[in-house]
């Protein structure tokens, strides 16, 4: 089996993508896109993924899109050396249950702050036309774009942002503790928590870690993932906003570099 994955360094979505690999210790190749110079909007990637986002799996000539279906794609045609699916079915429910919750709520909030933060300077430097025709161009995210604008989003949307990560912060408190953890669904690490690390390592590179500081079941759980084997190969050099972003160091909006990862 050959595999190709299409992403980038930064995407949390990648990065669920490249940590099941890495975890199951399959051999991939991998072709990094500069999302902000567009190369997800090139024709040839297009004719691959029609929404214009990343990843990209190709399979032996197979091409697998969604980073929540990839994962579980991968857990299907590659269940060893480890599987992150429960055989109980009420479990597996439970998982995709809460796999869809991930990416009602976490997933679709840490947007707000990435692009506002991370991604605005950016926006702001570009004409008005230059930046409503890169808005345009995204199958995807055209409206999140637009709404976002060269000025970025209102601090009412920041807040609301917040507001749903912190309940997301919550309800990890309560499936820990409704399961016995130290995962999501107890003993064993599942794809549920896979969805959810790359928003909490997201908010934590953003120096929001504090936000969730007064839940240490959720503080043990972030301590748990950083410190499982396939962490710092998907959080390779490059993978932090706080990386490629100077300004997020700059004015202190972060806390986290790539060498303070608490990977053990």
């Amino acid at each position: 089996m050959t595999f190709t994955l299409y992403n980038a360094p930064q995407s949390t979505c990648s990065q669920r993508v490249r940590f099941v690999l890495n975890a199951k210790t399959i051999p991939f190749d991998e072709i990094k896109f500069d999302l902000l110079a567009g190369d997800q909007l090139k024709p040839g990637y297009l004719a691959l993924n029609p929404n214009g986002v990343v990843p990209t799996l190709d399979h032996d000539g197979a091409i697998i899109i969604d980073s929540s279906v990839i994962i579980e794609y991968l857990d299907e045609v590659a269940p060893e050396p480890v599987k992150f699916t429960p055989e109980n079915p009420v479990l597996r429910a439970r998982m995709r249950a809460l796999m869809h919750f991930i990416d009602e709520m976490p997933a679709a909030a840490v947007r707000v702050p990435t692009f506002n933060l991370a991604f605005l300077p950016r926006f702001a430097a570009m004409s008005e036309d230059a930046f409503r025709a890169f808005a345009e161009s995204k199958p995807l995210r055209r409206e999140f774009m637009l709404a976002m604008g060269r000025t970025g989003f209102p601090q009412k949307d920041m807040d609301d942002a917040l507001a749903r990560l912190r309940r997301t912060y919550e309800r990890m408190d309560s499936e820990i503790a409704k399961s016995g953890g130290p995962w999501l669904l107890g003993a064993d690490l599942s794809l549920a928590d896979v969805m959810l690390m790359p928003a909490i390592v997201r908010m934590a590179d953003l120096g929001r870690a504090g936000d969730w500081r007064d839940l240490p079941r959720v503080e043990r759980w972030y301590e748990a993932i950083a410190a499982h084997p396939a962490f710092a190969p998907t959080y390779y050099p490059g993978s932090l906003l706080t990386e490629r972003f100077p300004h997020l160091r700059e004015t202190g909006r972060s806390g986290l570099a790539s060498q303070d990862l608490p990977l053990s």
